[in-house]
């Protein structure tokens, strides 16, 4: 494991600490990971998801799709990133002694610390309880006729952030749990909010902290104008606000990696090709080629192919 280091200084295990790997907590973590946030997602826990006999309004797969497939799916889409999978139950949540970060301990009695953490469990908030005094934290719920505490769906806000400082929520949070697409989408959300977060404390000013894309380009959007480094570095000093506060040392050091990355993400069309070639591949790989070559043995399945 690789230890990193905050903008203060201190040293932690990882940048961030997901609990839950469902569809919002990978979503999360492949925003996160590809942002060059050290990302760990922790999934031992209940999944809502695994209690559905058969997803059929997942976008982008009309006929539907099992359940398993789905989750491994999302799971190695996040370590593909650049996640690390931990497969360990959380137990318990805190602050750490200095109050700069959070040590997360497992069932198994082993612990890591993060500068940031991402709550993604639907149903298990029960870790969490002492990060914040406040009541509002969790609620008494009704049901089947008896009463138990849980976390308020309520407690965040709708971008996921939350009362404690470095704590973001992306389940449960209100309504945005119930569907795996919402979740999904949720969970990514959740995710900008803390890149956002993270930037600022990088020291870039207000007009450019939220302008993070996670998109590749294809290269004619570095055409014409758009060609040469010079046109970006326009755009970049046209967004800061009058009074950035930046040195001149400091606000040239910004640019130039705003610039940097703007033109990592052109892809040509080879590129953009070869991409699609693996992803195909990778999509075999995980359903498996002998589930593919059955359904393609399907004679409905080959007539329906014939006559698209």
């Amino acid at each position: 494991m690789v230890a990193v280091g905050n903008r203060t200084g201190t040293t932690f295990d990882h940048d961030v600490i997901i609990v839950g790997g469902g569809p919002a907590g990978c979503s999360a973590g492949v925003f996160t990971a590809r942002a060059d946030l050290d990302t760990a997602i922790y999934d031992r826990g209940r999944s809502s998801l695994k209690r559905c006999a058969y997803l059929e309004n997942y976008l982008g797969f009309p006929a539907g799709i099992d359940v398993e497939t789905l989750y491994d799916r999302f799971q190695h889409h996040a370590e593909t990133a650049g996640c690390t999978v931990v497969s360990q139950l959380v137990e318990s949540l805190d602050r750490t002694d200095d109050g700069e970060g959070f040590v997360v301990e497992t069932q198994d009695g082993e612990t890591a610390t993060t500068r940031r953490v991402i709550a993604a469990t639907r149903y298990d908030g029960e870790y969490m309880p002492g990060l914040d005094d406040d009541a509002a934290m969790f609620e008494t719920h009704e049901h089947h006729g008896e009463s138990a505490e849980r976390f308020a769906p309520d407690y965040p806000d709708a971008d996921g952030r939350t009362p404690v400082d470095g704590l973001y929520v992306a389940a449960p949070n209100g309504d945005r749990n119930d569907q795996v697409v919402v979740a999904a989408g949720q969970g990514a959300h959740v995710a900008r909010s803390l890149i956002e977060d993270d930037r600022r404390d990088a020291g870039y000013p207000a007009g450019v902290v939220g302008e993070h894309y996670d998109w590749v380009r294809p290269e004619r959007e570095f055409s014409g104008e758009w060609a040469g480094r010079e046109r970006w570095r326009e755009w970049f000093e046209n967004e800061l606000p009058a009074d950035h506060g930046l040195g001149e040392d400091e606000l040239a050091g910004m640019r130039e990696s705003y610039v940097d990355r703007a033109f990592e993400t052109r892809v040509s069309p080879a590129v953009a090709e070869a991409r699609w070639a693996d992803g195909v591949a990778r999509l075999v790989e995980t359903i498996g080629a002998e589930r593919v070559l059955d359904a393609l043995d399907d004679e409905a399945i080959r007539s329906y192919v014939d006559g698209r």
